[in-house]
């Protein structure tokens, strides 16, 4: 077990794995093209993936290259050269949920560690075991299972095997990802990482001899997103989640934006150093977790399985606060932002510097790239000059609070 314990985030492209690591992390799980849960993202060639490994290991973090698909017969032959190209690159582990998969990841590629995937379903000491018998440094819980019991697996499982769970992000309907719902209904196989969602759907109920007429589906009064998780968020409970004996602290969100990445990062980041510290975590940062896209949050499964609920309103998302830019550089004065949506001068800025806490800044004057002054930011990606009195660093991020 590690003696600190690890914040692990997630990253879909190139952009995202430099959030991560530059908000705090301590790893970043990632895909490759192939063999990787989420199909979505851009993920990583071969290439980009060597280069990703040099930036995240020159700034102190790990790298996890996720592997846990169920491979086809023809997948699985192709997983040999795959793995060994990518052992090859300097990664740290790989994320693995299929037993033929972690046998070859042995075979070809023997100097890696072994992490066994949430998809594996481990929900007890004795799968624990066997699992680290079999070569596994590590077992990503079920996410079904609660904190009682993870104080039980720790303390009947190896000292240095690791112990980790998700604490924050969007929960599947279905155990622990596996569900067919989406390859029955739209042909995207979610084992495959190309899930639709379609539990999140709002779903009516026709009668066999009536087609047309259309009945919402309630449950309670509550309304007709029946299959709506709520995410999760564990912000509040690190201490917990510590003292069971949790080695990793993951993530959710390979399919997220950049800023998402950071800025949940950096929360938990200090949520996890304030607890290491014994200290109460200040209002500040946990109000960061309700300042990304979210759903309605609850703590999943780790206390009371009622928590877990769906939420019945809607399958949107809530989006407080928008994503205005990230400050390039602080030179005499001047502030030098890239935008990224839509702002006026007329709003106060907050600014969030890597691995620190926001702060509000209102400015008196903006210039484009030319020198001129103007009163509107309204072009994505252009360069924005504003009298700071405070020197925040590159890459922090720029935000507003939607009106």
């Amino acid at each position: 077990m590690n003696n600190r314990p690890e914040l692990l985030s997630p990253a879909g492209e190139r952009e995202c794995l430099e959030a991560a690591v530059d908000f705090g992390c301590d790893a970043v799980y990632i895909g490759g093209q192939t063999f990787g849960m989420r199909a979505g993202p851009k993920n990583f060639s071969s290439e980009e993936l060597a280069d990703a490994v040099k930036y995240a290991h020159n700034e102190g973090s790990k790298v996890y290259l996720t592997c846990n698909t169920v491979p086809t017969y023809a997948e699985a032959l192709e997983y040999p050269r795959f793995i060994s190209e990518a052992a090859e690159t300097g990664i740290d582990a790989v994320i693995i949920a299929d037993l033929g998969i972690m046998a070859m990841t042995k075979k070809y590629a023997p100097k890696l560690d072994i992490h066994m995937s949430t998809q594996v379903g481990i929900m007890n000491h004795e799968t624990a075991n066997e699992l680290y018998r079999l070569g596994a440094k590590r077992v990503v819980l079920a996410r079904e299972v609660g904190i009682k019991d993870i104080a039980q697996i720790r303390k009947n499982i190896p000292l240095d095997m690791d112990i980790e769970v998700f604490c924050h992000g969007a929960m599947c309907v279905s155990f622990s990802g596996r569900c067919l719902l989406s390859k029955y209904l739209t042909g995207r196989d979610a084992n495959r990482g190309e899930c639709a969602q379609p539990c999140r759907w709002k779903y009516f109920l026709t009668e066999e001899t009536r087609s047309g007429d259309m009945y919402e589906i309630t449950e309670d009064n509550k309304g007709t997103f029946i299959l709506n998780a709520k995410d999760l968020c564990m912000i509040d409970h690190i201490d917990d989640l510590l003292e069971a004996g949790v080695s990793s602290f993951k993530i959710e969100g390979r399919a997220k934006s950049a800023y998402y990445t950071a800025v949940v990062t950096n929360a938990y980041r200090k949520a996890i150093d304030y607890a290491l510290a014994g200290k109460e975590l200040p209002e500040s940062i946990k109000e960061e977790v309700f300042k990304v896209s979210h759903r309605p949050y609850c703590t999943g499964f780790f206390y009371d399985h009622e928590d877990a609920e769906q939420f019945y309103q809607s399958s949107g998302y809530f989006r407080d606060y928008n994503f205005a830019g990230v400050v390039d550089r602080y030179e005499n004065g001047m502030l030098t932002i890239t935008q990224r949506n839509y702002f006026t001068l007329d709003e106060t800025l907050e600014i969030l510097p890597p691995k620190g806490e926001p702060a509000l800044f209102t400015p008196t004057e903006m210039f484009n790239a030319n020198g001129e002054s103007v009163t509107v930011a309204n072009h994505a990606m252009e360069k924005l000059s504003l009298p700071c009195p405070t020197a925040f660093p590159p890459k922090s991020i720029v935000r507003t609070r939607k009106k």
